[in-house]
């Protein structure tokens, strides 16, 4: 089980963590704005209609995944710490061979 924390480091990973809900807002709004871009120009007429779908989809596999890395992995569910903790040990164990 990790060592508690002390308020400074309570402070940098609560700072981080925003910093990583920030970005993943800015992706999605970013998203949102372009794609809806796209969907206007490919439906004005200009060639083939609905290939807007194609960046849709594979933005959105992205947005996705980055979604899953801040909120999942990042954020609460004790994976990132432990996976830290144990390379750490590893590290720790190495060092005194």
């Amino acid at each position: 089980m990790p060592a508690p924390l002390n308020p400074d480091e309570i402070d940098r990973l609560a700072r981080k963590r925003a910093g990583a809900k920030l970005g993943w807002y800015f992706h999605a709004a970013i998203y949102v704005l372009v794609n809806l871009g796209l969907w206007l120009v490919s439906n004005q007429g200009f060639g083939t209609r609905g290939w807007s779908v194609y960046p849709l989809l594979g933005w959105g596999l992205g947005l996705l995944l980055h979604g899953a890395s801040v909120w999942l992995i990042g954020a609460g569910s004790g994976l990132r710490e432990r996976l830290v903790a144990k390379e750490r040990e590893r590290l720790e164990r190495d060092q005194r061979r």
